[in-house]
């Protein structure tokens, strides 16, 4: 039952630094990364449908992104998300496919993309505590219900602690590098 418990935990604590990294995917880094598309949606037939779902994005150079469409007559719903979105870019047409040229990152843009990303970073360590804490009620009811004994839920404390600190730590790293990524120039 502990190993079972902890188990559990470490995948979830697992699942929630995955999400903070998609998070982080999707902050504009002043290089072009189709990631930073993955959270938009654009109306498609009366229906909102993410993006990436509606066209493929190549990646021209380091500045430049296309995007095709699979069908042309969404290439103005996509636009528009693009437009709308807080990107901060903007999308041209040429009727066929967009084209997006990411502009250079002024030093407060990069301010406020790096306290973005502290922000995705403390809620990705807040998810790993919570799970951490929903794990150690589990492994209290074990020792209550007299299932295991209390050396047993005190040894799995410890192992559930180094867990949360080794994703807590993956985090950080995660945080680390897209600071890196953000404030060079």
């Amino acid at each position: 039952m502990i190993n079972q418990t902890l188990n559990e935990a470490d995948q979830k604590m697992a699942k929630s630094v995955e999400a903070t990294r998609e998070e982080f995917a999707a902050i504009r880094a002043g290089r072009a990364n189709p990631q930073m598309f993955s959270k938009l949606t654009a109306e498609y037939y009366g229906t909102q449908t993410p993006i990436q779902s509606l066209a493929t994005f190549t990646a021209q150079d380091a500045r430049t992104i296309l995007i095709a469409p699979f069908d042309e007559s969404s290439i103005g719903s996509i636009e528009r998300a693009i437009r709308d979105s807080d990107l901060g870019v903007n999308p041209s047409s040429d009727g066929k496919v967009l084209r997006i040229v990411i502009p250079e990152l002024t030093e407060d843009r990069r301010k406020e993309y790096v306290k973005l990303a502290k922000e995705k970073a403390e809620q990705g360590r807040v998810s790993v505590r919570m799970v951490r804490q929903k794990a150690k009620q589990g492994l209290e009811k074990l020792e209550k219900d007299g299932e295991v004994g209390k050396d047993d839920v005190a040894g799995a404390e410890k192992k559930l602690d180094a867990l949360t600190k080794k994703h807590s730590d993956a985090i950080d790293e995660l945080l680390k590098s897209k600071e890196a990524e953000l404030l060079e120039v």
